[in-house]
């Protein structure tokens, strides 16, 4: 039995939003996720990485919300700037005020990368300095050891 396709309606055409919903929603997901950020922040500064690597469901929930929000305001805004251009410069602001923020954190982040990386690389060259044998050559230079004396170090990134 063939079934005839069934007459399609048109695509919708979307409605826009309510101006004041939007701006209201994206106040509260930009406080929460500054709320997350400034948490994790707090606590990569004090060394704590285990309790803000915990965080990144809650960060990767609201980053989503936010880039959906961020996507809805682009697609209204011709109709945002027609019927309300001050919240729209209100949201600019805030928005701002959050790449700033979030300016601070990826810099906090980055310190605690590069501190890590050069503990690492400071056991690694303690590890190698104690594996390697010490020997000289016939003139009394210290001797380059082979690959074959470097021992690899191996790192477990949980924590």
């Amino acid at each position: 039995m063939h079934r005839s396709p069934q007459p399609q309606a048109p695509a919708a055409t979307p409605s826009p939003v309510d101006p004041q919903q939007l701006a209201s929603e994206m106040a509260d997901v930009m406080a929460a996720l500054f709320a997350v950020v400034e948490r994790e922040t707090d606590l990569v500064h004090a060394g704590r990485v285990a309790d803000a690597m915990a965080l990144e469901a809650d960060k990767s929930a609201l980053s989503r919300r936010y880039v959906n929000l961020v996507s809805a305001l682009k697609a209204n805004q011709p109709h945002l700037r027609a019927v309300a251009p001050d919240l729209l410069a209100t949201l600019q602001r805030q928005h701002e005020t959050f790449r700033a923020m979030l300016q601070v954190n990826l810099t906090v982040l980055a310190t605690a990368h590069a501190v890590s990386e050069g503990v690492v690389r400071g056991v690694n060259t303690e590890v190698q300095r104690r594996n390697i044998p010490q020997t000289y050559t016939a003139n009394g230079q210290r001797a380059t050891p082979g690959p074959r004396h470097i021992t690899p170090l191996a790192v477990s990134r949980s924590l």
